[in-house]
């Protein structure tokens, strides 16, 4: 498989925000959002065994691992079996997915961070919605806001897929300098949706050109 970098943080994002994480990035990404701050996986990566990987990880005190790309599921057999192996070893594994393909054949062990695609990211045509029917309970949804018309998209898919009755909620991110943080604050406020707002911690704590996850 692929791999651009393997590397330990800080988790900046989900429910999980806030905890020491090891970072499994996979090369090439099926989609190119507008405000994608993660070019550099498109293309080049190295190549590696899953076994090579999995020693990576071990060298870290931590239980809590991320695949993330890029888009993992590109490298759909190798993600899927990696994710498996990590699983196997007793690791929480968590497993960031732009929506775009299907992610049925992950672990149900693992826990898929789903990101629905708003219009502003200029992908939100190439939503796999087959997705949110398969969701485990531990599952979370993602929603990156770029603008009003975002949001309103958001509740949208919200309702339609009974997202509010899931714990845990429904995951709002704004688009890092295109949205006021107080604006997002006050539309989930007046909406009275039953969403997380979350701030990409390690953009706060590292500034706003750390790469998100």
């Amino acid at each position: 498989m692929r791999i651009t970098e393997i590397f330990y943080s800080i988790q900046g994002e989900s429910s999980y925000a806030g905890l020491p994480c090891v970072f499994v990035r996979l090369t090439w990404c099926n989609l190119r959002c507008t405000w994608c701050d993660s070019e550099y996986t498109f293309k080049g990566g190295t190549e590696m065994t899953i076994a090579e990987v999995l020693e990576q990880v071990r060298r870290y005190d931590c239980k809590l691992v991320e695949v993330t790309g890029g888009e993992p599921l590109v490298q759909k057999q190798p993600c899927c079996e990696l994710v498996t192996r990590l699983c196997d070893e007793g690791y929480t594994v968590l497993i960031e997915t732009g929506g775009s393909l299907d992610a049925s054949g992950l672990d149900p062990r693992a826990i898929k961070i789903l990101d629905v695609k708003c219009p502003g990211s200029g992908e939100a045509d190439q939503n796999f919605w087959a997705n949110l029917e398969i969701l485990n309970p531990k599952d979370e949804i993602k929603f990156v806001i770029k603008d009003r018309a975002d949001f309103d998209y958001a509740l949208v898919v919200i309702e339609k897929y009974a997202l509010e009755n899931r714990e845990p909620f429904a995951l709002m991110s704004p688009v890092w300098g295109a949205v006021d943080w107080n604006d997002l604050a006050a539309w989930i406020l007046q909406s009275g949706v039953r969403a997380r707002m979350q701030l990409q911690l390690h953009k706060l704590i590292w500034g706003a050109d750390t790469i998100g996850v």
